[in-house]
């Protein structure tokens, strides 16, 4: 008798029959040993970033003649385009607009939630990255929900076909009032334009229904990328489609390559070619920033293109640099694309993507993320817009083939950027070679000054709090604005996703504890320029900004939450903020009291991590609720 190597939770098998299907189980068993490999990988990213946390320094690029690990390719070659890339497949070489955000909504049934994937796939966007990450709600079931919803929607059940029927209507009633015009003329055949992409969760995390036979936390993204191939790959090659995946939170080549052993492995079950499965990878990690070229030779094959994005990237960059005295970041309304060093990261990406592999073949670079929506006053929605369609220039302007969207409405009016510079792509635009200087390290770690403000630190704690008590409610992908604008239409809600609340709590634990100080006064809270963000402080402001959240109605906070789980995500992000150990993520305190509602028992689990982390240097991921 064979022993399974991995557990599942129980009734869920049963439950889940059409997700949890026989192939899928064989592949996870059969990957089920690289997970010891991850765990090895993820145990060197803390390594690395202790080290660098001591000694006061950030990350360098790796040295030239060094070997890849996991791989035989060089650093050296990798530089200089001395592997086999990936063609780009007919379906990805236009990708203008492409839209985010998860299959399924949290507590409803699947006619409710399968909408979600007909607002995507009636979009009109070139292709949509549909979430089991960021976005994504882990609270109960809605992991597999996601992935249900996926396959149902794929093979065109009568249930996803009805919602796509309503929802179609729906959006043409949108478009009518607000472009003047109807956006789908045959809602079924529109259901064909957009490529399907997905994102599994990163190598950081564990799954909350799959561990090892032993009890230990098995990799998320394995089993995400399990779940999705073996649930899709038929239906997607029968439709000519590609199989695509957005690759999050990679920080080194190494990571990489560990993902290229686990695409093939599922590849080689699958009795698939090998490189069938293509990734982008979101360059999300200052890390990866000086090792991009590593990472595009790592993948080979199946290596299609890089995306930059905004609030993970901020983050890691502060993360990256904790132990680093003089680097702290200003507002965060400051740190834009076009800033210090979000720029040289920007331009390293679109220098690696048209950097020729050996075979001449070039990459794809995907803009970032729109997260606005046009919802609020005339006024609101009209400055809001006009910024959207600015940031789409520049970017397209810059080089990027395309860029991301958070909300299936901006696909019209972002989208029209392309259209008008017609081109499929940008591949292959001249741009100067990568270097490997001091000057380039240097520009990816350059602060370009900024105001830091007291009401900069309440527009951190606002949306910080409110965006950790939609996680708890299981919406990973929550329209908000600080508490201050609560009514005021002429400020719109933006959507955001986790990194949001990373990013937050980062800048909040930087100014805390590098003393950063104010560059102007706070009359309010007699706060002098020159002053820091003190303990005191800290704790008043959190305080006042609850208060706000506790007082605002049930449109911006539910009410049911108010004695839930937004006490919880006020524990998770003042212990995050207030630890003299930078924790590497704060969405480790909020993944280990999903589905808590008992404070004190939230409250228990965060001291137990903190503990973990501070004593022994290692997190707890795996699923307290097993």
């Amino acid at each position: 008798m064979t022993i399974p190597a991995i557990q599942i939770r129980d009734g869920l098998q049963a439950q889940y029959p059409d997700v949890l299907t026989e192939a899928a189980l064989g592949a996870l068993e059969v990957l089920a040993p690289l997970d010891e490999a991850r765990r090895e990988v993820m145990a060197g990213r803390l390594r690395r970033r202790a080290e660098r946390i001591a000694e006061g320094r950030g990350p360098g690029f790796l040295d030239a003649d060094a070997v890849i690990p996991r791989t035989s390719i060089t650093v050296a070659d990798a530089r200089a385009g001395h592997f086999v890339g990936s063609e780009i497949p007919r379906d990805l070489q236009r990708q203008w607009i492409q839209g985010t955000g998860p299959a399924t909504r949290p507590n409803a049934p699947t006619e409710v939630s399968i909408r979600n994937v007909a607002y995507a796939l009636l979009s009109g966007a070139d292709g949509w990255m549909f979430d089991g990450e960021d976005a994504l709600g882990q609270t109960g079931t809605m992991s597999l929900d996601n992935q249900r919803n996926l396959k149902l929607a794929f093979d065109r059940d009568p249930v996803f076909l009805h919602a796509a029927e309503q929802v179609a209507s729906e959006m043409n009633t949108w478009a009518e009032g607000f472009l003047g015009r109807r956006t789908i003329e045959d809602w079924r055949s529109q259901l064909d334009v957009t490529t399907r992409i997905f994102r599994p969760r990163g190598l950081h995390l564990d799954d909350r229904h799959v561990r090892h036979a032993d009890g230990r936390g098995f990799s998320a993204s394995i089993v995400d990328a399990v779940l999705y191939v073996t649930g899709t790959h038929e239906r997607l090659r029968a439709d000519g489609s590609s199989i695509v995946l957005y690759l999050p939170k990679i920080q080194t080549a190494e990571e990489a390559a560990l993902w290229q052993e686990i695409l093939g492995g599922l590849e080689g079950y699958l009795a698939l070619p090998h490189g069938t499965v293509k990734t982008y990878v979101l360059v999300e990690q200052l890390e990866a920033a000086f090792q991009l070229m590593e990472i595009r030779a790592a993948l080979g094959e199946r290596f299609v293109g890089f995306n930059t994005g905004r609030w993970d990237y901020i983050n890691s960059v502060s993360d990256a640099l904790a132990g680093v005295p003089g680097f702290v970041n200003p507002n965060i309304t400051s740190i834009a694309m076009t800033y210090g060093y979000m720029r040289n990261y920007e331009d390293r990406v679109r220098r690696a993507v048209n950097t020729p592999d050996s075979r001449g073949g070039f990459a794809l670079w995907q803009g970032g993320m729109e997260p606005n929506i046009p919802v609020g006053s005339e006024n609101g929605v009209q400055a809001s817009m006009a910024r959207a369609v600015a940031g789409a220039e520049r970017e397209q302007g810059a080089g990027a083939s395309g860029k991301w969207v958070a909300h299936w409405k901006m696909v019209h009016i972002v989208r029209p950027v392309w259209e008008r510079a017609e081109a499929a792509n940008q591949l292959g635009r001249d741009f100067p070679p990568l270097t490997y200087t001091d000057e380039d390290a240097a520009g990816l770690t350059m602060l370009e000054g900024g105001p830091r403000t007291v009401a900069g630190a309440r527009d951190l704690l606002s949306v910080a709090l409110q965006y950790g008590n939609a996680f708890g409610q299981g919406m990973q992908a929550a329209a908000l604005k600080p508490a201050d604008f609560f009514g005021d239409d002429d400020v719109l809600y933006l959507m955001e996703d986790m990194a949001t609340a990373e990013i937050r709590a980062g800048i909040l634990h930087e100014w805390l504890h590098k003393a950063a100080a104010f560059t102007e006064a706070d009359p309010p809270t007699e706060t002098a320029e020159g002053a820091s963000l003190d303990t005191a402080l800290f704790e008043r402001l959190v305080s006042e900004e609850y208060e706000k959240l506790l007082r605002a109605d049930d449109r911006d906070v539910y009410d049911s939450s108010k004695q839930t789980t937004l006490p919880i995500a006020r524990a998770a992000l003042e212990r995050y903020v207030r630890s003299e150990a930078k924790l590497p993520w704060l969405v480790d305190l909020l993944n280990v009291n999903l589905d808590v509602d008992d404070l004190a028992e939230a409250e228990r689990r965060i001291e137990e991590f903190v503990t973990t982390f501070t004593d022994r240097g290692q997190r707890i991921t795996e699923n307290a609720s097993f």
